[in-house]
């Protein structure tokens, strides 16, 4: 049978399941395949509007990954996997300025390109969170940066203004003395693709449970293992025992009601052409195997 095959997401467990031998223990056949390889940082011509969900669109040669779950939520929807429901996660998220910014206060981010992900976390959390200060006309977001480790090193470079991070890029901008304006910490969800074992799945989620709980214990044990997925050109400067776990996984349902008001908000704030965000049914979109 073929490998299982695991698209890492910035996060520690993984690795934390592989160094403590619990995908082994489960008997799971896998290896890690990179869709979202540090090495894309030295690329800023990944073109205008290009975020996670196109890379579920084109495909992430995986049988699970991860994002934010608005776009799993609509990955799923339109028909490129299955939104996993037995668990999710939670991610340490905000927008950065340079510690010599002006910019002290959400409302003074009216006009200043932030940079984010096209139809990823960082698009959607920055306008659920800047809405509270802001007029829809005054949020001016920038997709034309890149993702996630683009954007990172474009601002600490003083090539943008703003921009929104999560996880270890996250801890790594309060490291260097960048300020934090706001908090858009905000959930993943994973996308089944291809059509892998269920058994398999199970054995994944459960090696990931296993290493939630060692990360929790001792966070200061894993935090190196950002390093695993950072571009190797900061590695000197990261101090990673200042950093925070990232990540949390939850192992409770993402519900139907979870799902429709999440799919009603994307809608309602226009993120997706009129059309395009599939079926909308939590049924046919979402696979749950706690009973199975």
């Amino acid at each position: 049978m073929a490998k299982f095959v695991i698209a890492p997401h910035m996060r520690l467990h993984e690795w934390v399941a592989e160094e403590k031998g619990y995908f082994a223990a489960e008997g799971l056949d896998y290896e890690f395949r990179e869709a979202l390889s540090s090495t894309e940082a030295r690329n800023h011509n990944l073109g205008d509007k290009v975020g996670a969900f196109q890379t579920f669109e084109k495909g992430r040669g995986s049988d699970i990954g991860c994002a934010c779950h608005w776009t799993v939520n609509v990955s799923a929807s339109v028909g490129h996997g299955k939104l996993y429901a037995d668990a999710y996660s939670v991610a340490p998220a905000g927008i950065f300025v340079p510690p010599e910014s002006p910019i002290h206060d959400p409302a003074e981010l009216a006009g200043v390109p932030i940079s984010v992900g096209y139809q990823s976390g960082s698009h959607y959390s920055a306008i659920q969170s800047l809405e509270q200060y802001l007029k829809p006309a005054d949020i001016k977001l920038s997709f034309a940066d890149g993702m996630l480790f683009s954007r990172m090193e474009l601002l600490i470079d003083r090539k943008v203004p703003a921009a929104s991070l999560f996880s270890g890029p996250y801890y790594f901008l309060e490291q260097l003395g960048f300020r934090k304006i706001i908090d858009t910490t905000f959930m993943m969800a994973s996308l089944i693709t291809r059509d892998p074992d269920m058994e398999d799945v199970k054995k994944y989620f459960r090696a990931l449970r296993n290493a939630q709980r060692d990360i929790d214990l001792r966070p200061d044990l894993y935090t190196h293992y950002y390093k695993k997925e950072f571009p190797v050109r900061f590695h000197g400067m990261m101090d990673t025992r200042r950093w925070g776990p990232g990540e949390r996984l939850v192992f409770e349902p993402y519900t139907k009601e979870v799902f429709e008001k999440s799919f009603e908000w994307i809608s309602e704030h226009g993120i997706f052409p009129e059309g395009a965000m599939g079926s909308g049914s939590y049924e046919d979109s979402c696979v749950s195997l706690s009973s199975k």
